[in-house]
């Protein structure tokens, strides 16, 4: 199933209800934060650092996402969407003249770098019509001055009445939309047969701004609007979220932490979180875990923060995109339910620890939900341990390939099975679900997520809920013991037309709110 959405519109694709689950889907990690330019609040997906920069611009001393987005990919990471939000950041501003009055645009994308240029012609229009022009619309690189993209349209009114007013056809822009008030006349020609090109166009009257630093609400944004970490909800597939620090000296606040748990925990991802920036002991970070009182099995954290081999004297660095970067080449390499601690996982050759921590801290770090960074072979810096930041004493629950290995088993289920809720004889779907996740399962355990031992699978028609809805979707039993886990795993997935719910079983230890 996967979901396309397009100026408020969403259009669902829902699978067929025989299709296999997929048991190896590429992880998708996502970042939010501040760039040089591109759209707002909208997440766009990206593959590579070029294509981060031909899409946002370069790298930036202001903002820590552009760095972020390097680390990801440097150490093993694939897909990645980048969300970008902007504190009171303006776009830039070009005035056509008409005639006394002016056609005014706004660029969509606010940011310094954004540069924009537009032309009017009459190109096919009747001499004797005075209200349609044509409106030409180019993005060019600042530096360069080479296009990098352009709109055309033909036969709009400067008219307000129109069905072809100009400021309507506009909403459609990926550039600029037209702002108040709207011209009195048509726009004068800027683009004739004989003008050069140079002459051609009308070149921004005002430059756009970046804005100011980030606020926790900025990142967090608005469920209503869709701003923000927010701008993810129609993500059909997320694994892994990562909010890069707002500031070189500032962490994240409480509220953005506490909001992208609870947004990760609805999600059924594990939230990357750096240590904070007053951390610099062993002991320190223990406290400080306390104190900040997010105690989660969706959420991951690490200490210390790490430093450049070539420039010791460098402030340490928050590593938590390439930690995103090494999950996401353990999956594609071994798959979620293997340890990440071990030497194949280590990170690049210049980053070190920023301080040494001996076998006993480590263990300590451990028991409060952090994963130490420590000296490897060959040089190379490596994580130890493999846990979430769940405060429960069942090593099971901590075990952070245990977690992510549930969340990929519920998450997959719940994309594979929506089409029962639909299904109006739901014996049947429950049928169809069981043969599904069986096979989902033993595919699983073909490929080492799973100690030997059977499988539970059991599924039946009904929601698990009471009211007129009851009848609608499946429940289904499923039971597992995962690889080097010492206790068995049983989950009941309640698929109802008002979403996916996981509960715990009673007959066997359970991962609680794997979704």
């Amino acid at each position: 199933m996967s979901d396309a959405v397009d100026r408020g519109i969403t259009v669902t694709e829902m699978a067929p209800m025989v299709q296999a689950i997929d048991v190896s889907p590429e992880t998708t990690a996502a970042f939010v934060g501040r760039t040089l330019r591109g759209p707002l609040n909208e997440p766009v997906l990206i593959r590579d650092i070029g294509e981060f920069r031909r899409r946002f611009g370069d790298l930036w001393s202001r903002s820590s996402l552009g760095p972020a987005v390097k680390q990801f990919f440097e150490h093993g990471g694939h897909r990645l969407y980048v969300v970008r939000v902007a504190n009171n950041a303006r776009g830039a501003m070009l005035c056509l003249p008409a005639s006394g009055s002016a056609l005014v645009l706004r660029a969509v994308e606010p940011g310094s770098t954004e540069s924009l240029r537009a032309a009017v012609d009459l190109d096919g229009i009747d001499g004797a019509d005075e209200e349609l022009f044509n409106l030409t619309l180019q993005r060019t690189d600042p530096a360069s001055g080479h296009i990098i993209d352009q709109e055309c349209y033909r036969r709009v009114s400067f008219r307000e009445g129109s069905r072809r007013f100009v400021a309507d056809a506009l909403l459609t822009s990926t550039m600029a939309r037209v702002e108040r008030p709207f011209p009195t006349h048509r726009p004068d020609v800027t683009q004739g047969p004989l003008a050069p090109l140079d002459d051609a166009y009308v070149e921004q009257a005002q430059e756009g701004g970046d804005g100011d630093e980030l606020s926790d609400y900025d990142l967090i944004g608005s469920p209503r609007s869709g701003t923000g970490l927010f701008a993810l909800r129609n993500i059909e597939q997320l694994d892994i979220l990562y909010l890069p620090p707002p500031g070189k000296s500032r962490d994240l606040g409480p509220a953005s932490l506490l909001a992208a748990e609870l947004f990760c925990r609805k999600r059924g991802a594990m939230l990357v979180i750096d240590p904070r920036l007053d951390w610099n002991t062993p002991a320190m970070a223990v406290a400080g875990v306390r104190e900040l009182g997010l105690a989660s099995a969706n959420a991951i954290s690490y200490f210390p923060r790490l430093r450049e081999r070539a420039d010791e004297d460098m402030r340490p660095r928050a590593v938590g995109a390439a930690l995103a970067g090494l999950l996401c080449k353990l999956d594609k390499g071994e798959g979620p339910w293997r340890p990440l601690d071990t030497t194949a996982h280590g990170f690049s050759r210049d980053l070190t620890a920023a301080i040494e921590i001996d076998e006993e801290h480590i263990q300590l770090l451990a028991r409060h939900g952090l994963n130490a960074i420590t000296k490897g072979g060959a040089g190379r810096t490596h994580i130890r341990n493999s846990v979430t930041m769940d405060p429960a004493r069942e090593p099971h629950r901590r075990d952070l390939a245990v977690r992510r290995l549930c969340l990929r088993i519920v998450n997959s289920i719940d994309n594979a099975t929506r089409w029962a809720v639909f299904e109006p004889d739901s014996e049947r779907a429950a049928d169809i679900v069981r043969m599904q996740v069986g096979a989902y399962l033993s595919a699983l355990q073909g490929l080492g997520a799973f100690e030997p031992g059977n499988i539970v699978v059991e599924c039946k028609g009904g929601s698990g809920h009471s009211g007129p809805e009851a009848a609608r979707g499946v429940t289904i039993l499923i039971g597992f013991r995962p690889a080097g886990c010492g206790a068995p795993m049983s989950l009941t997935i309640h698929q109802t037309v008002m979403g996916c719910r996981v509960a715990p079983t009673a007959f066997a230890p359970v991962m609680e709110n794997c979704a």
